[in-house]
């Protein structure tokens, strides 16, 4: 007799059969819950992309020169946000995970995790009453000694309300959750290939730009892309922050600023009404594919990464 060349059939206990089913229902959820929202955009969008000036008052001569510059401005925001955190999200994180003595680095870690807890209005209040009129003198100084530069050009508002500050207010709301995926990636890297570094004479940062970064790098762009859409969705903040007159400009200090389309659903749906409706809710469709596509090229730069790094 011939020794049975199948594998015996797992048998699983009934706590796993749960545990299983109830996993595969969440991730079902999930993509139903994407599914129906995603079809609920399109069929309340349908209206707004045949409609004209003459039957939708919010709109000048169709849907795509309305949309154009505040998809402008939501990406201008967004990608300004992400310039000045992910610097300062990197270096917060090499602190706690490498400079910092235990006690502190916890501390921190705890701070920035408290950070990731507050509300947008409290941010959005912080940036009208605090941060604008401390930073209305570096406007004004920028654009008298710098205005030469595109970006500092124009005249420079007297609220210090401009793109630039829904920027940095933006950055620090972003800076938390990018900063504790790159704290964990780091806390993450081979020790022994950092003992090594150091065995061969390498200093501190040595052995961190050429063992830790390099390690890390498939986390720290999940969590800028993270912080990306974070960014893009944001909604009070600029809204409350921002003085925006809905143009397509790069000056960083003028009173005249993009809008974003998140903020502009925010001020403009308590007032609208019919056809309007349906125009809002296709800006958020355009809001919803532009998020989607910036998930998607993370994932894949992160695949890459991750396969020519082989973690």
């Amino acid at each position: 007799m011939t020794a049975s060349t199948t594998a015996p059939r797992q048998v699983l206990s009934r706590g796993d059969r749960v545990f299983s089913r109830t996993a595969i229902a969440s991730g079902s959820m999930i993509l139903v819950i994407l599914a129906a929202v995603a079809i609920f955009l399109i069929v309340q969008s349908i209206p707004a992309f045949v409609a004209t000036g003459e039957t939708a008052s919010v709109l000048t001569t169709n849907f795509w020169d309305y949309v154009g510059p505040l998809v402008f401005g939501t990406v201008w925001a967004a990608v300004l946000a992400l310039i000045i955190a992910l610097p300062l999200s990197i270096g917060i994180a090499l602190f706690i995970s490498h400079y910092a003595p235990r006690k502190l680095s916890q501390f921190l870690g705890y701070l920035i995790d408290l950070l990731s807890a507050v509300p947008s209005v409290v941010y959005g209040l912080w940036g009208i009453l605090v941060l604008a009129p401390a930073v209305r003198p570096l406007y004004v100084w920028l654009n008298e000694h710098a205005g030469w530069i595109p970006l500092f050009g124009g005249t420079a508002s007297g609220t210090g309300r401009t793109i630039l500050t829904a920027a940095i207010v933006l950055a620090v709301m972003i800076l938390p959750v990018m900063t504790a995926i790159s704290r964990e990636v780091f806390l993450q890297a081979p020790k022994l290939n950092e003992e090594a570094a150091l065995a061969l004479g390498a200093t501190r940062w040595e052995m961190i730009r050429l063992s830790v970064l390099p390690f890390a790098k498939p986390g720290i762009i999940s969590g800028a892309m993270l912080g990306l859409g974070r960014a893009l969705g944001e909604t009070m903040a600029v809204a409350m922050v921002l003085s925006a007159s809905g143009i397509v400009s790069f000056k960083l200090l003028t009173a005249d600023n993009p809008s974003t389309i998140a903020a502009n659903i925010a001020l403009t749906f308590p007032e609208a009404y019919g056809e309007n409706v349906n125009v809002l809710i296709a800006t958020g469709l355009i809001l919803f594919i532009v998020t989607f596509l910036v998930n998607a090229l993370a994932r894949w730069i992160v695949s890459r990464q991750t396969a020519r790094t082989g973690a």
